[in-house]
């Protein structure tokens, strides 16, 4: 079975439940949390996957995420993402009639 965010959102709800009552679980989630996973859920993480597991800490209210730093440069392969359309300049690629 695929793994759909649905799929995702019921093995996280089932490890949640799993780690609250069962030491042994807990202790592997928090060592290798994705062998933990693929053995509650019989099926191997998609390769690119990484799973970080934190104790919840009474000394914290709140645990934010973070995203990724923004370089405010665009990458060459995100530009290549969104960039669209098709030049249309004829039999000759576009500029090379140009004289220097």
């Amino acid at each position: 079975m695929a793994w759909t965010q649905k799929k995702i959102d019921e093995t996280y709800l089932l490890a949640r439940q799993l780690s609250a009552t069962d030491s042994v679980f807990r202790a592997e989630l928090l060592n290798d949390p994705s062998v933990a996973i693929e053995k509650l859920t019989g099926e191997k993480l998609p390769g690119k996957v990484n799973i970080k597991v934190i104790e919840s800490d009474p000394a914290y209210a709140a645990t934010f995420v973070l995203p990724p730093m923004v370089s405010g440069e665009i990458s060459d392969d995100d530009l290549d993402n969104v960039a669209g359309g098709v030049a249309s300049c004829g039999a000759v690629s576009c500029g090379s009639d140009i004289v220097k």
